[in-house]
């Protein structure tokens, strides 16, 4: 059974930073693809950015600009996000996703593994 563990977040203050941690069991990230959703209050999920290690091949929303980077370490089984220069606007949910896949993806539907999310509060 795969599971994703998502930690990290917290409160923080806009132009800060904060990295978040998936750590899977179950599934190594190293043959899967990796990717970052975030939900807003009151907003429909959306992709944030996407990594598959098998093709190579990577894919962000236009927001991160630069702004958020994913990363992995194989010891750990973990992927991580690092945000950058936090906006309020980036408060939500985020969520991981792993596909079994090499298809990096805007949609769900290519995800088939999900985390319960963590909360990144940004304030002003």
């Amino acid at each position: 059974q795969v599971q994703l563990a998502e930690s990290g977040g917290g409160l923080v203050q806009a132009g800060e930073s904060l990295r978040l941690s998936c750590t899977a069991s179950g599934r190594t990230f190293s043959t899967a693809t990796a990717a970052w959703f975030r939900q807003a209050p009151g907003e429909e999920r959306e992709f944030v950015l996407a990594q598959s290690w098998r093709s190579g091949g990577s894919y962000h929303a236009d927001f991160v600009k630069g702004r958020f980077t994913m990363s992995r370490d194989d010891a750990k089984n973990t992927v991580y996000l690092q945000m950058n220069s936090l906006k309020p606007e980036d408060t939500a949910l985020y969520y991981c996703a792993l596909g079994d896949g090499a298809v990096v993806s805007a949609q769900e539907r290519h995800y088939d593994y999900w985390g319960q999310g963590t909360q990144v509060t940004v304030s002003s």
